[in-house]
């Protein structure tokens, strides 16, 4: 992380708009503190990531909440929603410095934007989707952006591309369970069964009807489920008998199930689920 400050702080130099590009789930928890920091004397945009994903209704308020600070958009990556207002917001804010340098006899001056983000947030498909091109290496795993690119997003723009940094010490164990929950802390060298205990747990108050309909949970089984002293793994066992999740015996396969959960929280089966509001 040490090297990758030093690099943007030194790219910075170059640069005229910084995007910040946030987890629309995970607003707070995908955020690295340090970029705030170091991106504070430049323009900035703020994008809300993966926005299919998340609730629609806590969108707004975040919306409200971060327009404080600097210019927000909503984006969606895979589908395109949100990426042409960025080119334009970018024009928008370099308005009054272009107006300036053609003053000068300087006109055609290239707006050199940094794209920033922690891993796994979506800066790959959000590159791609930008420049129009399909080139870039996208997975839904955290590393996938290795080395610095510059790329051509418009008539005068040309985006610089950093790879994606964590921070080394989380303030708390919620922004690390956020994070492990989307994915950005690799699922290989976590607990899983754990991890998927802790986003039922987390769901169960709020987004109940979405896990009830989703794996089809009748009133009776919750009611029944609730009267144990561990409700929330009696949950988790059900939903692993439900989708067949058995090792012999008739036990339930724990990991297997844990899998089904995360996978269907990830891929948006439990339907548009934010896990932190303003």
């Amino acid at each position: 992380m040490a090297k990758t400050r030093r690099q943007i702080e030194d790219d910075l130099k170059l640069i005229d708009v910084v995007i910040e590009l946030l987890d629309a789930r995970i607003p707070i928890s995908s955020r690295n503190p340090e970029i705030k920091k170091i991106t504070q004397n430049k323009k900035r945009i703020i994008l809300l990531n993966k926005s299919d994903l998340s609730d629609e209704k806590i969108n707004k308020k975040w919306l409200e909440k971060l327009s404080k600070e600097a210019p927000v958009i909503l984006t969606d990556s895979n589908s395109g929603k949100g990426i042409e207002k960025v080119t334009k917001k970018i024009d928008e804010l370099m308005k009054e410095e272009i107006a300036r340098q053609a003053a000068r006899g300087r006109i055609n001056k290239t707006i050199r934007v940094m794209i920033l983000g922690i891993p796994n947030v979506g800066k790959s498909s959000f590159i791609n989707r930008i420049s129009k091109r399909t080139t870039m290496e996208v997975g839904n795993k955290p590393g996938v952006t290795k080395s610095k690119q510059w790329i051509k997003i418009g008539k005068n723009q040309e985006l610089l591309d950093t790879p994606g940094v964590l921070w080394p010490k989380f303030e708390n164990n919620k922004i690390a369970l956020n994070l492990a929950y989307t994915g950005t802390i690799k699922d290989d060298i976590l607990e899983k069964t754990e991890i998927a205990y802790e986003l039922l747990k987390e769901l169960y108050g709020k987004y109940k009807i979405n896990i009830q309909e989703r794996y089809k949970i009748t009133d009776e089984e919750i009611k029944n489920i609730e009267e144990k002293d561990n409700s929330i793994y009696e949950l988790m066992s059900l939903i692993g008998r439900k989708r067949g999740a058995l090792v012999s015996g008739g036990n339930i396969d724990d990991e297997k199930t844990a899998r089904i959960i995360l996978d269907d929280f990830r891929n948006c089966k439990l339907g548009k689920i934010s896990l932190e509001e303003p």
